[in-house]
């Protein structure tokens, strides 16, 4: 009996023993895969133990901070030379849990450092959320040009994900790409190009096995000052290591060269363009308004009357559009009232359908973080143009330092009073607009005005001038007047100010602080209602 219970006791425990192990998951490092991105100090990459003996080998990338712009990924690299001129289909199984961004496959063609050929990453096809094993493919055309290949599974943001099982096989031509850089859209490398590619290669290869020359020979001499060696063993071990790494410059630079060399045989042939040759321009398109998108081609030019701007190819407009502090006109136009001191607006001296504003000017967006794209600082100049139509046949009148509303004698076709201020306008501006990757994914744009976006803030400025129009007909004369002077009214304006839209459209509202005639013994603060375009 005691037997049956020591047994029944070892077993239980060898069960509630690996059970717990099967929760408690380690990551150790794979000697296959290497762990790269522009964050991998904020994740832990590698060999999940949580797969048995016989299960595939399972990778894992997890997030160990809670915050992070930035991706990690497990990644192979490799020389495309089997490829060249063939589709690639790339396949694997992958399962996600709390990606709060997203993850994805990726493959990479190259032509050294110089030019991506063709690129995936998957992220118009993101993984997100949490999911189970599901089997993702990534295809690509290797162009003739390529040197090197590099393929593997990234984690964008915060999350864990697992994959296993990814295979790469060559496909039938006929299978479509799915790269956001497609192999088949390659262009041909000039010669300037690959010559100045293979001369920084072989710069990059004499720099690489110096600096881990110099790494060997500082472990060395670490081991001298410890007393593991003796000097004479120290120097004898330097002179190999020098002696292979210079084996291996003479071997590397070879390579380089015969191409370099065949390169030189090739343009004597005429079987490479020469870059000096002028690219055909890809014609003109004008745009009135939005103009989120960059696929204007690679030389074609855009002329936007809406930002006033000119874009001479997609790359130059995706940069300029992504820069730090970009430039924006501003057109504003819609209702104008006062709310009067002790009345409710319903009850204004004023016609609401009649009366409007408009203003027009030039702002200026800075992204306040370097990394962020929410907080912007949006300022400028703007002319602002506030006109009021007074009901019952009325108009002012300059009583000594007050301005009296009063009734005409005359019948007025129109009665109309404008005051015209230059306007310096702050506002802190959110911008929900998501940051973009570039095309072969090496670089992250932040654009604005193409999202939610929420502006509060002010503005303050000084009066230009201030008119009264009036028109009217006396014996069958019609007559315009203009009257022009201060009419009392406020030399300095200031108040608050904010918009609420999506892309370049806004609801626009303002309020002036200061009443707008300096000695009434009543206030009258003007307001505005309106839409609000900010053309980027």
């Amino acid at each position: 009996m005691q037997k049956i219970i020591l047994y029944t006791i070892v077993i239980v425990f060898s069960f509630l023993t690996k059970a717990v192990a099967q929760e408690l998951e380690t990551i150790e490092k794979s000697t296959e895969w290497m762990a790269r991105g522009t964050k991998p100090e904020s994740y832990e990459m590698g060999l999940s133990k949580k797969s048995t003996s016989n299960e595939q080998e399972v990778f894992t990338i997890r997030s160990i901070d809670k915050k992070i712009d930035g991706f990690g990924t497990l990644m192979k690299s490799s020389k495309p030379d089997l490829y060249l001129g063939k589709t690639i289909k790339m396949t694997g199984y992958v399962k996600s849990e709390k990606v709060k961004s997203w993850a994805g496959l990726w493959m990479r063609i190259d032509y050294y450092n110089d030019k991506v050929l063709s690129f995936d990453n998957m992220q118009n096809r993101a993984i997100e959320g949490t999911n189970d094993w599901t089997k993702y493919e990534v295809v690509l055309f290797v162009p003739q040009d390529a040197t090197d290949f590099s393929y593997g599974v990234l984690l964008d943001g915060t999350g864990q994900i697992w994959f296993k099982d990814i295979q790469l096989e060559i496909v039938e031509d006929s299978v479509s790409e799915t790269g956001i850089i497609k192999g088949r859209n390659s262009k041909s490398i000039s010669f300037e190009d690959k010559a100045k590619a293979i001369a920084n290669s072989i710069e990059m290869i004499t720099a690489e096995e110096k600096n881990a020359l110099k790494k060997e020979v500082e472990a060395i001499d670490l081991q001298v000052n410890e007393g593991k060696i003796t000097p004479e063993k120290a120097q004898e071990l330097k002179t190999n290591i020098a002696q292979e790494r210079a084996n291996n410059i003479e071997t590397k630079v070879a390579i380089e060269e015969a191409k370099l060399a065949q390169l030189v045989q090739d343009k004597v042939d005429g079987k490479i363009t020469d870059s000096n040759d002028k690219p055909k321009r890809g014609g003109m398109m004008i745009v009135l308004g939005s103009s989120s998108k960059d696929s204007i081609g690679e030389n074609r030019t855009e002329i936007n009357l809406g930002s006033m701007k000119i874009y001479n190819g997609e790359k130059e407009k995706a940069e300029r559009k992504s820069k730090r502090t970009t430039s924006q006109f501003v057109f504003a136009f819609g209702l104008n009232n006062v709310i009067t001191e002790g009345e409710n607006l319903k009850d204004s001296d004023y016609r609401v359908w009649g009366s409007h504003f408009y203003e027009w000017g030039v702002t200026y967006n800075s992204r306040i973080l370097k990394n962020n794209n929410l907080l912007h600082a949006k300022y400028g100049l703007s002319l602002m143009y506030n006109n009021l139509r007074p009901t019952d046949n009325r108009y002012f009148v300059k009583n000594g330092d007050q301005t009296d509303l009063v009734t005409s004698t005359i019948k007025f076709d129109e009665s109309r009073f404008r005051n015209v201020y230059l306007t310096a306008p702050l506002h802190l501006e959110f911008d929900f607009t998501p940051k973009k990757l570039s095309k072969d994914g090496t670089k992250t744009y932040f654009r604005t005005h193409e999202s939610v976006r929420l502006g509060i803030g002010g503005y303050a400025g000084v009066r230009i001038k201030s008119k009264q129009i009036l028109k009217y007909e006396i014996d069958d004369v019609k007559i315009k007047e203009r009257q022009k002077g201060d009419f009392n009214v406020s030399d300095f304006t200031y108040g608050l100010s904010a918009y609420l839209g999506y892309g370049q459209t806004s609801l626009y509202v303002k309020y002036d602080l200061n009443p707008m005639f300096k000695n009434n013994n009543i206030d009258q603060n003007n307001v505005s209602l309106g839409i609000r375009f900010d053309f980027n």
